[in-house]
């Protein structure tokens, strides 16, 4: 086959690349720009798609013996993932980027346009199975992203490769070494790449501006502090939030909800956090048809953690998803993605986007 190998500069896709050559496929790489300022996005290993790492993509291309190439999108990702994500946070959500540029970029934009240059799939270096069609948990459960990419159709699955995912990442160090690939030893990006600071909240602030609020008491109603604007907060988050010590009872107090049309940001007792019942818009299935009636499975609302079994329903086009245990910390804007484990691992059955919750099971 003729691939496309997305080459972000670090070790994983040089890997997935140096692997879809050595099965004797046609290769070549690009570098995607995502900035129109590129140096700017990397502080040691924060951020990403920097002059850095373009440089460090097209040197694991000379050594791969490949061709390589810059491609611009630097007008579609602030588009489709910085404003979003901006737009997000004002709306009192809290969006996943990195899910949002998988979706949005290097699964549809990218994969078009390779597909309209007559390559026949994408390879990327993230961490997750794909054999006919079916996508499932790397190997590497510390570095699996599935969860990121539970928003893939079956068309979007259909041309793409992760040839990593079936190894544990210090082995994809090892080879890199062992291949001659410099970016062996380069550490991981992590945060947010066009945040290469860090700090989501000055980030945010300088694109809404000051929306002033109030953080009022879940359970009383009585105004507690002001606020800059709803985009500070999430839900479940404890620190931060501009209140002078705990509550009455000597327990911390969380964010439980978030209402941007009036600035209000409730906080209250962890026990308000929990959730039974999901709402979700937007479903995907990665098999390209919802199942027939509800189904028993286990979703996950967050990257890293945030497990529960659930039965899950669409209805109208909506995820109808009631939990066997009660999760906290989901937002809205969060995506749910729905596993189901088979013998060969757990496999992603789709995904949609959080669009409410409520306390009780129904």
């Amino acid at each position: 086959m003729r691939v496309l190998a997305a080459m972000s500069g670090g070790v994983d896709s040089a890997v997935a690349a140096a692997r879809a050559v050595e099965a004797g496929h046609e290769v070549v790489g690009v570098h995607l720009a995502l900035s129109t300022a590129p140096g700017t996005l990397r502080t040691g290993s924060r951020g990403c798609c920097s002059k850095e790492d373009a440089g460090d993509a097209r040197r694991a291309a000379d050594v791969l013996g490949i061709p390589f190439y810059v491609w611009d999108f630097a007008d579609q990702f602030k588009e489709d993932v910085i404003d979003d994500f901006v737009a997000a946070y004002a709306a009192g959500e809290t969006p996943n980027p990195c899910l949002r540029c998988n979706e949005k970029i290097k699964f549809a934009a990218l994969a078009d346009r390779a597909i309209a240059l007559g390559f026949d799939a994408v390879v990327t270096g993230h961490y997750a199975q794909l054999e006919d069609g079916v996508l499932r948990r790397a190997v590497d459960a510390d570095k699996d992203q599935s969860y990121v990419l539970g928003v893939l159709t079956a068309q979007q699955l259909s041309r793409a490769m992760f040839p990593v995912g079936d190894t544990p990442k210090p082995q994809i160090r090892v080879e890199a070494a062992e291949r001659g690939l410099a970016v062996a030893d380069k550490p991981d990006s992590h945060d947010i790449c066009f945040i290469p600071s860090g700090d989501t909240r000055a980030f945010l602030g300088a694109k809404i501006g000051v929306r002033p609020g109030k953080v009022v008491d879940a359970d009383t109603g009585v105004e507690l502090a002001d606020h800059d604007g709803v985009h500070g907060f999430t839900i479940g988050q404890r620190k931060g939030l501009g209140v002078e010590g705990p509550a009455a009872d000597g327990r911390p107090r969380y964010v439980t909800a978030i209402e941007p049309e009036t600035g209000t940001v409730k906080v209250g007792s962890a026990e308000r956090l929990q959730v039974r019942t999901i709402r979700a818009d937007r479903p995907i299935w990665t098999s390209g048809s919802a199942p027939e009636g509800p189904i028993e499975c286990t979703v996950q609302v967050r990257a890293h953690g945030g497990l529960a079994d659930a039965v899950v329903e669409e209805v109208g086009g909506r995820l109808d998803i009631r939990l066997r245990e009660p999760l906290t910390g989901v937002a809205r804007g969060q995506a749910v993605v729905l596993y189901r484990k088979d013998a060969a691992g757990d496999v992603v059955l789709g995904s949609g986007t959080i669009a409410g919750t409520e306390a009780e099971s129904r």
